[in-house]
């Protein structure tokens, strides 16, 4: 009876034993793995800028051991507030006009840490095959936000179709101080724009509409070249300024800026982004 005890009491302090090893070590794996967790914001609804992250969580996983959790959000004032608040560590969505207003408005110190993409606007249209043939009067869609809209007429004012007042940053259709051929400037959301094109002679559309939309690189009828101030439009991984030179965020950046990279960027989405952190902006 007694060995009966004694062989139930070494069972139970093996049972605890066993549990209390087995919950130090998973405990342990589990605090290590979220130590080597970096949590990115992405915005949702591109499928291409999915498969490309998801080929940059990969590469940070194969090569620095970082295990790349994604955040998306719909909305393009949530990936910066999120940022803030400390729920993600690095975001990646935006262009250097669109975080200095961001910055200014919201008082925040986001900075960028390492250029991705560049998606191209460029002026499609069902109607003519160049700017030329744009006739007096047409309607032109242009998206209505601050960032866009401003991008978006300077494009047009690159075309030779209107002018703008130089002194201001960010432009709007009041800044237009020529516009000879008395275009009908049509202020839409930007993921309206390519909609639009049965309805109005041309659209300015954002690359990563024009590739959601499957738009024909064959409607283009103009496309703005790189110069010095192109960069500016150029999008980029974003972190707060006092985790800038945070480790993991410097192997992510170096996990997305990679040749392989660059051949699935253009791969997943033709002439609607490229490639920048090799670009060159003379």
């Amino acid at each position: 009876m007694k060995m009966r005890r004694w062989v139930k009491y070494v069972i139970w302090i093996g049972i605890i034993l066993f549990v209390g090893v087995a919950g130090y070590f998973s405990f342990f794996h589990q605090s290590e793995a979220e130590a080597n967790t970096i949590n990115v914001g992405i915005m949702a609804g591109f499928k291409q800028e999915q498969a490309i992250w998801n080929e940059v969580a990969k590469t940070a996983k194969d090569k620095y051991g970082l295990n790349v959790k994604f955040q998306t959000f719909t909305d393009y004032s949530q990936p910066n507030n999120a940022l803030t608040n400390g729920d993600i560590d690095v975001n990646a969505y935006q262009n250097y006009p669109f975080l200095d207003n961001w910055n200014e408005v919201h008082h925040t110190d986001i900075v960028p840490v390492g250029d991705t993409v560049i998606e191209p606007m460029r002026i499609y249209s069902n109607q003519f095959k160049s700017v030329n043939d744009i006739s007096n009067g047409t309607s032109i869609a242009v998206p209505n936000d601050t960032n866009n809209e401003s991008r978006a007429l300077h494009v047009l004012q690159s075309a030779g179709l209107i002018k703008l007042n130089p002194k201001k940053t960010f432009t709007t259709v009041k800044d237009i101080t020529s516009n000879p051929k008395n275009l009908k400037i049509k202020e839409v959301d930007a993921s309206q724009t390519p909609r639009l094109l049965n309805s109005t002679g041309a659209s300015v559309v954002n690359g990563n509409f024009a590739e959601s939309s499957n738009l024909s690189p064959k409607k283009v009828i103009y496309a703005p070249p790189f110069t010095k101030d192109s960069h500016k439009w150029v999008n980029f991984i974003a972190s707060t300024k006092k985790n800038k030179n945070d480790k993991q965020i410097k192997e992510l950046v170096k996990a997305y800026q990679t040749e392989k990279t660059a051949k699935l960027i253009k791969k997943e989405s033709g002439i609607n982004q490229q490639a920048a952190w090799n670009l060159k902006f003379k």
